[in-house]
């Protein structure tokens, strides 16, 4: 799997750099889903406990899953149980579904410039029903600066980094 993230990463730089185009970024998303479908029976290992509970999804407004299925597999990789909530997610239904699930983490993918303040509604919602979860973002026009100015507890810039920025968190909470 490291291969393929790195294949990612390759992927959005040459994007940004004008070398690819929307129809091959469509391809490689494609190739990527099918093989993270075929590896992810692999990471599951029943005889790992538990490291901690993930609810991950896209934020309301964006359709988009690539990413968060990358973080989704290095995370249960990693050994942490994920709850995959999807695209187009409502901050409401990621606040239920960390309640519910007891989670210790929500992530909040957003790969669209006018989706990025759900990332905020997420944070809002989370304080107003005085849940203490620990939040992380990504996706493409989100920054570490904007994680921070919305309240936010981490950011993670692609699939590579999110298992040691959750483990990074979850040390520092249980200090």
């Amino acid at each position: 799997l490291r291969c393929l993230v790195g294949s990612e990463m390759c992927i959005r730089d040459r994007f940004d750099e004008g070398k690819l185009f929307l129809p091959q970024i469509l391809m490689a998303s494609k190739a990527m889903e099918a093989a993270i479908d075929i590896i992810e029976p692999y990471f599951k290992d029943d005889d790992v406990s538990i490291k901690g509970i993930i609810v991950m999804g896209s934020v309301k407004g964006d359709i988009h899953s690539i990413g968060k299925n990358v973080c989704c597999a290095m995370l249960r990789g990693a050994g942490f149980k994920v709850i995959d909530v999807g695209a187009d997610v409502d901050p409401e239904v990621f606040s239920k579904i960390a309640s519910k699930e007891k989670a210790d983490i929500v992530g909040g993918s957003a790969l669209m410039t006018v989706s990025l303040p759900q990332q905020k509604e997420i944070v809002r919602v989370f304080k107003e029903n005085h849940l203490s979860v620990l939040t992380v973002f990504g996706g493409a026009p989100c920054t570490e600066e904007w994680v921070d100015s919305i309240g936010g507890d981490g950011y993670s810039s692609s699939g590579k980094e999110i298992v040691s920025l959750v483990r990074r968190l979850l040390e520092e909470r249980d200090r």
